[in-house]
């Protein structure tokens, strides 16, 4: 299959997974949700070792995936906080900022230079990100001084930082390494029930066991969002072994849209479509800044 109809399948997927999160959280916390799918997806790890042979994987590789994985697992926990407390229209799109983040770091470190068009694309996160955060009648330095202010805005920034050095590892995994995709979706969702398990078992705001604490529903819930995350990485991995990270990442960002848009709706919030018209924005300039990076 042509690799841009696998990062599209991708993309829906990660938009229905997104959604169907944002309805779960409004039952769970942010901890007790990522446990409970971090659970499920070692189970549906499970079939995927089955199609590589372990003796052509280097430790080295296995080494930087564990790193890559705990960063991962942070990043997916610091976006379920946010995602509990914000609309899903706000909090989503600021996600779009990840290609920035990577490509001002590079920039700052010596690694790559900034075209016209990847300044451009920048500007236009900006652009969004302030667009998404205007409210009527509030001072025109206010939408970026609730960065500062909401410890939800902080998640997402946390999440941003790991997301960067997350993409910066999954080129050297999937390049250098040359990691075949089933054997990275097999040991990363092993990785990532470890981590957020361990997060999960030394925190001390358990209240109770989630094994067995939740109706059937939270159950078919939690099942099918371990099945969309696990379709939308493993249609991304195979989508990246094909064509360019950068173009794949950017039919990827699609979701954002799909997300907000439905989503939006969905729960009834409010300012969608200038959310929307924002994400778009910010989407734009993050596929400007990966399509000449």
């Amino acid at each position: 299959m042509n690799w841009f109809y696998i990062a599209l399948i991708s993309a829906v997927l990660s938009a229905a997974s997104a959604i169907s999160q944002k309805k779960v959280l409004f039952s769970l916390s942010a901890l007790e949700f990522s446990f409970l799918v971090s659970l499920v997806n070692i189970l549906f790890a499970v079939p995927f070792f089955f199609g590589f042979n372990i003796a052509g994987i280097s430790p080295e590789s296995i080494a930087v995936l564990f790193i890559k994985s705990i960063m991962g697992a942070l990043a997916f926990y610091n976006v379920m906080l946010a995602l509990k407390n914000l609309d899903i229209s706000g909090a989503l799109p600021l996600l779009v900022l990840t290609p920035g983040f990577v490509a001002l770091f590079a920039f700052l470190f010596g690694l790559e230079r900034l075209s016209i068009i990847q300044i451009s694309g920048m500007i236009l996160l900006l652009a969004g990100t302030y667009l998404l955060e205007m409210k009527p009648k509030q001072a025109i330095t206010e939408p970026f001084k609730v960065f500062s202010k909401s410890k939800n805005y902080h998640y997402i920034g946390f999440a941003l930082l790991l997301f960067t050095a997350s993409s910066i590892l999954d080129k050297v995994l999937l390049g250098k390494y040359k990691m075949p995709p089933n054997a990275f979706m097999a040991f990363q969702q092993v990785f990532y029930g470890f981590v957020i398990g361990a997060v999960y078992l030394f925190s001390s705001n358990i209240k109770r066991n989630p094994l067995n604490s939740f109706d059937k529903k939270v159950w078919l819930w939690i099942i099918l969002i371990a099945i969309l995350t696990a379709g939308y990485r493993y249609t991304q991995i195979r989508a990246i072994k094909i064509a360019p990270v950068s173009l794949v990442l950017s039919v990827k960002r699609i979701s954002v849209f799909i997300a907000v848009v439905i989503g939006g709706k969905m729960f009834n919030e409010k300012n969608l479509l200038r959310k929307a018209l924002a994400t778009a924005i910010m989407v734009a300039g993050a596929i400007m800044i990966m399509e000449e990076g």
